[in-house]
């Protein structure tokens, strides 16, 4: 059994900063890409940011350089550094790895925690 547990969400007010972790647990091998995504009530999950196991990066257009994703590969955690935080950015922040490889399963793909609360008072 592999799970992602995000922390670090919580209450902003707007222009401050929040960092959220992703610990993938299990019987882990190695995992793929690593990305954060956000849900805003009454909206579609939409993508925020991805990482490679390799370390390359992509963002949201409404993200960029304020933003940033990074990870350690040897913890299998992931992190979204969230900087000049905005009210529009308020949402349940989700973790998600399309490929983790583990020893008693094999390759499990698209898996997702929990999500963590992040709401920005304006």
């Amino acid at each position: 059994q592999v799970h992602l547990v995000e922390s670090g969400g919580g209450l902003v007010q707007a222009g401050g900063s929040l960092r959220l972790s992703c610990v993938a647990s299990g019987s882990i091998i190695s995992i793929n890409s690593m990305g954060w995504y956000r849900q805003a009530p009454g909206k579609q999950r939409e993508l925020v940011a991805v990482i490679t196991s390799g370390g390359s990066t992509n963002y949201a257009d409404s993200v960029k350089g304020r933003f940033t994703i990074s990870r350690d590969n040897a913890k299998n955690t992931a992190y979204l550094q969230m900087n000049s935080l905005k009210p529009e950015d308020t949402a349940v922040y989700y973790c998600n790895s399309d490929q983790i490889r583990t020893k008693l399963s094999g390759w499990l793909a698209n898996v997702w925690g929990q999500g963590t609360q992040v709401t920005v008072s304006s």
